[in-house]
């Protein structure tokens, strides 16, 4: 799956991690309200804005429903508002054939033509064809064979529910998941054999006292670690989750759900994992500082996969020698050639300072510092990523509402 400044290409397989947002929730908490209300389109644009500028999300995969745009026109408006905040590779949630093709040939400008276009998919859809247990939802089934036709990648994606649409153990889930999932890609190979596809997992759990759905539990992430195990074992890329955490609010719930379900995915060598930014209220909402946040969160978790490098200038062997008994690194040659690399750099939103510099700061918590910092990166002025010559001819001939 390609971006399209080839700054940030997925390469996905074996246990290649990538993680980046998802939801498609119908609200926001507002960045300047602090309320939550119905999302819209511009909110897609904005959250694309910031996800450019994010090092560790690595695919933009829609956010929320343009709750302004009515329902035939979703897909244009989204694929349209994304590519207008980031050159990152862009994913969503298709609602009909037609639309799909609508989109299918707006991008195919963006990319510079169909050849261009199949040669490097710079956009994807996710299809939850699976009605679980075991049954087909129909009009995502149509949705993976248009895909399939038009050699758009596309997940095929099962989300079972521990204790109410799967089994209440994670085994018994787990298997479920596989037997559904397989229904789903033989149907998609069967339309085009060959056409790109992710093997799409998402298992999670019901709250049994509500039957709503709970998608923050330490579970879902060894879960989720399993499925990729299951995607390998018949050699397809895999479509994950992670990040969803089942606070209201960007708070210290928040913060441990999505580290202990992200760590996971990431460990277990998920290839695509969506929800891992932005996720509040069991996939209901999302807020914009969040992104900033599990930015540093995915970092973090992607930091681990890097292990401890044992190469010769690592150890540090001459270095311990000339700097000897009683002596300090600070102005050692070796210090300064891995001060910046050898430990995970943030994107500011983390406290590294002591308590009166923190003071004098104004006592921020870490989701003031998150608001701060993506509010400013909104307040710049506005660098749409589609040409312009490009944007006035997709807007004459398209119905789009940004």
């Amino acid at each position: 799956l390609y971006s399209r400044d080839g700054k940030n290409d997925l390469q996905l397989g074996n246990d290649q991690v990538y993680a980046g947002t998802g939801g498609t929730t119908v609200q926001i908490l507002d960045l300047d309200t602090d309320e939550v209300r119905q999302s819209v389109v511009k909110d897609i644009r904005n959250v694309a804005r910031i996800v450019e500028e994010m090092k560790h999300i690595h695919f933009f995969q829609n956010c929320c429903v343009p709750n302004d745009v009515p329902i035939e026109y979703y897909d244009l408006n989204i694929a349209f508002a994304a590519m207008m905040g980031t050159n990152k590779h862009v994913m969503f949630g298709c609602n009909s054939g037609q639309s799909l093709r609508d989109t299918f040939r707006m991008v195919t400008r963006i990319a510079g033509g169909k050849d261009a276009l199949k040669a490097k998919p710079i956009f994807s859809i996710s299809a939850c064809m699976i009605i679980s247990p075991l049954k087909f939802c129909t009009q995502s089934t149509v949705n993976v064979r248009n895909a399939a036709e038009l050699n758009v990648p596309t997940t095929v994606t099962s989300a079972p529910m521990s204790g109410s649409t799967s089994p209440m153990t994670m085994a018994g889930t787990l298997l479920q998941t596989h037997a559904e999932v397989l229904a789903g890609i033989t149907v998609h190979q069967l339309t085009r054999p060959g056409a790109p596809v992710l093997y799409g997992g998402l298992p999670a759990m019901a709250e049994m006292r509500s039957m709503g759905y709970q998608g923050g539990g330490v579970e879902c992430g060894m879960m989720q670690a399993a499925i990729h195990q299951l995607s390998q074992r018949i050699d397809v890329p895999n479509y994950a989750s992670s990040g969803l955490s089942d606070s209201k609010i960007t708070d210290a719930q928040a913060g441990w759900e999505k580290a202990f379900t992200t760590g996971l995915a990431v460990m277990g060598g998920n290839n695509y994992i969506h929800h891992a930014a932005g996720m509040l209220e069991s996939m209901q909402c999302v807020a914009y500082e969040l992104y900033v946040i599990d930015d540093e969160i995915i970092g973090q978790a992607c930091k681990i996969l890097e292990g401890i490098s044992t190469g010769e200038d690592h150890m540090a062997f001459e270095a311990i020698q000339k700097v000897g008994p009683g002596g300090n690194y600070l102005l050692s040659p070796h210090t300064l050639r891995h001060l910046r690399r050898e430990y995970f750099q943030g994107n500011g939103v983390s406290d590294k300072g002591g308590r009166e510099d923190w003071i004098q700061q104004g006592c921020l918590s870490a989701r003031d510092r998150a608001r701060t910092i993506a509010r400013a990166i909104l307040d710049k002025p506005l660098e749409p990523k589609i040409h312009p010559e490009i944007e006035m001819k997709i807007r004459s001939d398209f119905n789009i509402f940004l």
